[in-house]
């Protein structure tokens, strides 16, 4: 059966209009941009910076100074995250052979009060190095590994929202002297752990051959925060940071402190962590009875050719071959002297 020009036209207009409406179902089909509460985004890239800038291994998480260090928004109430929206744990960094160690130079600091440790003097032990932070200012890193710098442990962060001004010069530099490099965080007690954790991985790059992570927790008359938590406190917001940065970083982090705080939480604590013991006027086998550790802070009035004014002396426990292998990725955690 033949249809009028008239039926033709009205079928034909009927199916352009719904070709054009957005009412029908394929309309349904069309991706939404718009985003919930129940949806964790990954956060907005970061500002790159030119290759002349970046450190080969800063590739990814290179950014300019004034936007690493703006703070993320914090919520009023701060609470730490669910299970199912914490980081994702990565596997632990592939190694195919353990990384070489650079030649070690040996120990030819100057010290401004100098302390006689007597037989169980740091000099005794071979691997020496510094920690820094913005207060040692430009740092030549060429003349502090000279001297006998082989390691430097640089102030990363501390609580949720400060970034060490210095941070990514010391980072870049440490390592292009040679340096065996680590970060490390000032903990804020009146910051929640996850915050805390989740700033220090936004701003210190997961890298091959990097020192583990370290927590620096100890008592600051001079911080803003006065709050002291009772020790099941304390060991409860360690473990958080600890446990997040362990994921991520794929190394255990070591745990720094000073005698009182020691003495108020750490005794018979975290017997499994690597420590980094502060103590500058006796051995730490007397400050700490029994401890076990890693690294000691010998000495806080260093002196170099490579910064001006005072800088923190520290020594690793072991020789030459046992550094090897430690930084080589069979860690292990020195008995107590």
């Amino acid at each position: 059966m033949r249809l009028s020009g008239v039926v033709i036209f009205s079928i034909a207009s009927l199916c352009l209009a719904g070709c054009t409406s957005t009412s029908g179902v394929d309309a349904l089909q069309v991706p939404s941009s718009e985003t919930t509460s129940s949806v964790v985004r990954p956060p907005a890239p970061v500002a790159s910076v030119s290759a002349a800038d970046a450190a080969p291994d800063f590739a990814q998480e290179e950014a300019t100074e004034q936007t690493v260090a703006m703070a993320t928004p914090e919520p009023a109430e701060s609470i730490e995250p669910p299970a199912e929206l914490a980081l994702v744990a990565p596997k632990r960094l592939a190694r195919a052979a353990p990384m070489p160690a650079e030649p070690v130079q040996r120990y030819r600091f100057r010290d401004a009060k100098p302390i006689n440790f007597g037989k169980a003097s740091p000099r005794h032990l071979a691997v020496h190095g510094v920690d820094v932070s913005r207060w040692q200012g430009n740092v030549n890193w060429g003349k502090l590994r000279a001297q006998g710098a082989n390691f430097a442990y640089i102030k990363a962060t501390d609580g949720g929202d400060h970034l060490d001004p210095m941070f990514k010069k010391n980072w870049r530099n440490a390592d292009a002297a040679g340096l065996k490099r680590g970060a490390y965080h000032f903990f804020y007690w009146c910051r929640t752990a996850g915050e805390q954790a989740d700033w220090f991985i936004r701003n210190v790059p997961r890298v091959e051959g990097a020192l583990p992570p370290v927590i620096d927790v100890e008592w600051n008359g001079e911080s803003s925060c006065k709050r002291r938590p009772s020790r099941q406190k304390v060991l409860e917001k360690m473990q958080v940071f600890m446990d997040k940065l362990e994921r991520h970083y794929g190394q255990r982090p070591i745990i720094y402190t000073a005698p009182d705080f020691y003495r108020d939480n750490l005794r018979g604590a975290f017997l499994d962590y690597p420590f980094w013991l502060r103590a500058v006027a006796q051995h730490p086998s007397k400050v700490y009875p029994g401890r076990k550790w890693v690294f000691w802070q010998y000495s806080g009035s260093g002196l170099s050719h490579g910064v001006r004014g005072r800088i923190d002396l520290n020594v690793f426990h072991g020789d030459e071959r046992a550094w090897r292998n430690w930084v080589g990725g069979r860690q292990m955690v020195a008995e107590a002297e």
